[in-house]
Protein backbone atom coordinates (compact mmCIF):
# COMPACT_ATOMS: atom_id res chain seq x y z
CA UNK A 1 0.00 0.00 0.00
CA UNK A 2 1.29 3.38 -0.79
CA UNK A 3 2.77 5.60 2.10
CA UNK A 4 0.44 7.50 4.54
CA UNK A 5 1.04 10.79 2.86
CA UNK A 6 0.21 9.20 -0.82
CA UNK A 7 -3.22 8.05 0.49
CA UNK A 8 -6.38 10.12 1.56
CA UNK A 9 -9.55 9.43 3.03
CA UNK A 10 -13.13 11.58 2.68
CA UNK A 11 -16.56 11.28 3.50
CA UNK A 12 -18.99 12.59 1.25
CA UNK A 13 -22.56 13.37 2.95
CA UNK A 14 -26.05 14.47 0.78
CA UNK A 15 -26.46 17.96 1.22
CA UNK A 16 -30.17 16.98 1.20
CA UNK A 17 -29.86 15.47 4.76
CA UNK A 18 -30.73 17.48 8.11
CA UNK A 19 -27.80 18.02 10.34
CA UNK A 20 -28.36 15.22 12.93
CA UNK A 21 -29.15 12.45 9.54
CA UNK A 22 -25.49 13.59 8.18
CA UNK A 23 -23.81 13.46 11.19
CA UNK A 24 -25.42 9.99 11.29
CA UNK A 25 -24.54 9.11 8.24
CA UNK A 26 -20.87 10.36 8.81
CA UNK A 27 -20.28 8.51 12.14
CA UNK A 28 -21.23 5.14 10.57
CA UNK A 29 -19.19 5.78 7.40
CA UNK A 30 -16.10 6.29 9.47
CA UNK A 31 -16.68 3.87 11.58
CA UNK A 32 -16.29 1.29 8.74
CA UNK A 33 -13.52 2.81 7.45
CA UNK A 34 -12.03 2.71 10.80
CA UNK A 35 -12.40 -1.13 11.03
CA UNK A 36 -12.11 -2.60 7.37
CA UNK A 37 -8.50 -0.18 6.04
CA UNK A 38 -6.00 -1.86 7.77
CA UNK A 39 -3.75 0.70 9.73
CA UNK A 40 -5.70 3.55 9.38
CA UNK A 41 -6.08 3.65 13.20
CA UNK A 42 -2.63 4.12 14.64
CA UNK A 43 -1.30 2.80 17.82
CA UNK A 44 -2.82 3.34 21.33
CA UNK A 45 -0.72 6.51 22.79
CA UNK A 46 0.24 7.10 26.40
CA UNK A 47 -0.10 10.36 27.68
CA UNK A 48 3.08 11.67 30.67
CA UNK A 49 0.27 10.46 33.34
CA UNK A 50 0.79 7.02 31.78
CA UNK A 51 -3.20 7.07 31.22
CA UNK A 52 -3.84 4.76 27.19
CA UNK A 53 -5.63 6.52 25.14
CA UNK A 54 -6.69 4.44 21.83
CA UNK A 55 -5.15 5.69 19.03
CA UNK A 56 -6.36 7.80 16.11
CA UNK A 57 -6.31 7.67 12.41
CA UNK A 58 -3.26 8.27 10.50
CA UNK A 59 -5.03 10.88 7.68
CA UNK A 60 -7.39 13.60 8.01
CA UNK A 61 -10.94 12.94 7.21
CA UNK A 62 -12.97 15.55 5.55
CA UNK A 63 -16.56 15.67 5.63
CA UNK A 64 -17.54 16.95 2.88
CA UNK A 65 -21.20 17.63 0.94
CA UNK A 66 -22.53 17.20 -2.52
CA UNK A 67 -25.42 16.73 -4.54
CA UNK A 68 -27.77 13.14 -4.35
CA UNK A 69 -27.13 12.84 -7.71
CA UNK A 70 -23.02 13.62 -6.92
CA UNK A 71 -23.11 10.94 -4.40
CA UNK A 72 -24.71 8.36 -6.29
CA UNK A 73 -22.21 9.39 -8.74
CA UNK A 74 -19.35 9.23 -6.63
CA UNK A 75 -20.22 5.76 -5.35
CA UNK A 76 -20.23 4.41 -8.76
CA UNK A 77 -17.29 5.77 -9.73
CA UNK A 78 -15.24 4.24 -6.57
CA UNK A 79 -16.88 0.75 -7.38
CA UNK A 80 -14.99 1.05 -10.99
CA UNK A 81 -11.68 1.57 -9.46
CA UNK A 82 -10.17 -1.45 -8.17
CA UNK A 83 -7.62 0.71 -5.98
CA UNK A 84 -10.40 2.92 -4.23
CA UNK A 85 -11.83 1.63 -0.91
CA UNK A 86 -15.49 2.42 -0.75
CA UNK A 87 -18.41 2.32 1.54
CA UNK A 88 -21.84 3.20 0.83
CA UNK A 89 -24.58 4.50 3.01
CA UNK A 90 -28.69 4.13 1.58
CA UNK A 91 -31.56 5.94 3.04
CA UNK A 92 -32.86 2.55 3.11
CA UNK A 93 -30.07 1.65 5.85
CA UNK A 94 -30.93 4.72 7.18
CA UNK A 95 -34.03 4.01 7.73
CA UNK A 96 -33.76 0.76 9.33
CA UNK A 97 -34.03 -0.03 13.06
CA UNK A 98 -32.16 -2.80 13.41
CA UNK A 99 -29.56 -4.68 11.25
CA UNK A 100 -31.71 -7.69 10.54
CA UNK A 101 -34.01 -5.48 9.31
CA UNK A 102 -31.49 -3.80 6.74
CA UNK A 103 -30.52 -7.27 5.82
CA UNK A 104 -33.65 -8.12 5.24
CA UNK A 105 -34.34 -5.16 2.85
CA UNK A 106 -31.10 -5.09 1.02
CA UNK A 107 -31.80 -8.94 -0.47
CA UNK A 108 -34.53 -7.49 -1.84
CA UNK A 109 -33.73 -4.02 -3.23
CA UNK A 110 -32.05 -3.55 -6.49
CA UNK A 111 -28.83 -1.28 -6.44
CA UNK A 112 -29.94 1.40 -8.78
CA UNK A 113 -32.73 1.92 -6.06
CA UNK A 114 -30.48 2.09 -2.99
CA UNK A 115 -30.02 5.99 -3.30
CA UNK A 116 -26.51 6.62 -1.26
CA UNK A 117 -26.77 9.01 0.73
CA UNK A 118 -23.37 9.04 2.14
CA UNK A 119 -20.11 7.35 1.42
CA UNK A 120 -16.38 6.94 3.14
CA UNK A 121 -13.65 6.64 0.65
CA UNK A 122 -9.75 5.64 1.12
CA UNK A 123 -6.99 5.41 -1.56
CA UNK A 124 -4.33 7.03 -3.40
CA UNK A 125 -4.80 10.77 -3.26
CA UNK A 126 -4.73 11.01 -7.01
CA UNK A 127 -7.75 9.00 -7.18
CA UNK A 128 -10.20 10.52 -4.11
CA UNK A 129 -9.15 13.76 -5.35
CA UNK A 130 -10.20 12.84 -8.91
CA UNK A 131 -13.93 12.13 -7.00
CA UNK A 132 -14.36 14.81 -4.72
CA UNK A 133 -12.17 17.34 -5.09
CA UNK A 134 -14.30 20.27 -5.95
CA UNK A 135 -16.76 19.80 -3.26
CA UNK A 136 -17.60 22.04 -0.38
CA UNK A 137 -17.04 21.10 3.47
CA UNK A 138 -19.82 19.85 5.27
CA UNK A 139 -21.21 23.11 7.33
Amino acid sequence: MAGKAEVKCAIVVSDQLPTDLAANAAAVLSLTLGHRVEGLVGQDVEDADEVVHPGVIHVPVPILKATQEQVDTIVQAAAADEGVFFVSFSSLAQGCKTYEEYVEKMSTTPTTELNSVGVGLHGPRKAINKLVGALPLFR
